[in-house]
């Protein structure tokens, strides 16, 4: 298990060098002079070129490319081009734990909600707890969860005016991406009473998808000899599911969480803007629409970074579920 992990480890610094060398020649592409775009279309020629010289947009773009990765690898990922004394590493440093509220929230209600239902659809195939969860299920794929999420803020905050509308509530995982332990005597339920409109948003098409897929993994796992041969053991039905179907079953519902997870993490930004929350998907908007490259850079090479690690936990649990994984 520990060479399967470092093998998969080692792959992982390729794959990083081509995705910053992807993200960074990518972001040179936007047809925008940034010099001139800060400075405005009324700044001289030599004020646009003393701009170019002190962003090092003069050098070649390999140069500027090792530069930024050598900066970049020291966690020193630049400042805003149009907030001069903003650091792009503190942003990001603020911004990322709210996101991962919202994401983590969202694949927690995914697990609860779409496990059960999973496992009572597969279990029972073409009954009737099948086709209610089959149908349920294929309209909260079919869901927007934009759509979903105003719907939920005219319901649940301005008809009965239960949950806040807008905002945001400092909670655990703010605490925790700063370095010391959560204070258990913060106020959790303002950090829940804001976030679970956007937990279920984002979570009602994942755990749609995640009870679809779990449905015909056990379907086809319950089909299998070994749990034939558990069953004329005399085992219990709730033992054979849980203990033998459901492990065997669960190599494709864990790339769908984790693949989720990851996305979610990088696709908040309509939710961001409807609840009116701070987060990475914001911050990535502005940036885009400002054309502040060190800002997009840094964004997006932080969401590859999350789907390179969320794909390597998926391929160590798949190694743990399934051992002949380790051998390929």
């Amino acid at each position: 298990m520990l060479s399967y992990i470092l093998r998969r480890l080692l792959a992982v610094v390729p794959m990083l060098i081509g995705i910053s060398l992807i993200v960074f020649f990518l972001t040179h592409l936007i047809p925008a002079d940034p010099a001139r775009e800060i400075l405005g279309l009324k700044a001289t020629d030599a004020a646009v070129a003393a701009k170019r010289h002190e962003l090092g947009l003069d050098r070649s773009t390999l140069q500027q490319y090792v530069t930024w990765l050598q900066h970049a690898v020291q966690g020193n990922l630049g400042h805003s081009w149009f907030h001069e004394t903003e650091s792009v590493a503190d942003q990001l440093r603020t911004r990322l734990p709210i996101t991962f509220d919202m994401a983590f929230g969202a694949l927690v209600f995914t697990i609860v909600v779409g496990l059960p239902l999973g496992l009572i659809a597969g279990t029972r195939p073409q009954g009737v707890a099948d086709r209610l969860i089959t149908f349920g299920t294929s309209a909260g794929i079919s869901i927007p969860d934009f759509w979903l999420a105003m719907m939920l803020v005219v319901v649940l905050a301005v008809h009965h005016n239960w949950l806040p509308s807008v905002g945001y509530s400092s909670g655990p995982f703010d605490q925790i991406f700063y370095g010391y332990i959560w204070d258990s005597s913060a106020n959790i339920g303002a950090w829940i009473s804001h976030l679970t409109m956007v937990w279920i948003a984002l979570g009602v098409p994942g755990a749609a998808s995640f009870a679809r897929q779990l449905r015909g993994a056990i379907i086809d796992a319950m089909e299998q000899d070994y749990i034939r041969t558990a069953r004329a053991k005399g085992l219990r039905g709730r033992i054979v599911v849980l203990k033998h179907a459901l492990k065997n079953a669960s190599m494709v519902p864990v790339t769908v969480l984790g693949l989720q997870f990851a996305y979610l993490l990088g696709g908040t930004v309509v939710l961001e803007r409807i609840f009116s929350i701070g987060g990475l998907g914001t911050y990535m908007l502005s940036a885009l629409s400002a054309k502040d490259i060190p800002v997009v850079q840094a964004v997006t090479l932080l969401v590859a970074l999350t789907f390179i690690v969320v794909n390597l936990c998926v391929d160590i649990l798949y190694a743990y579920l399934n051992p002949k994984v380790r051998l390929g």
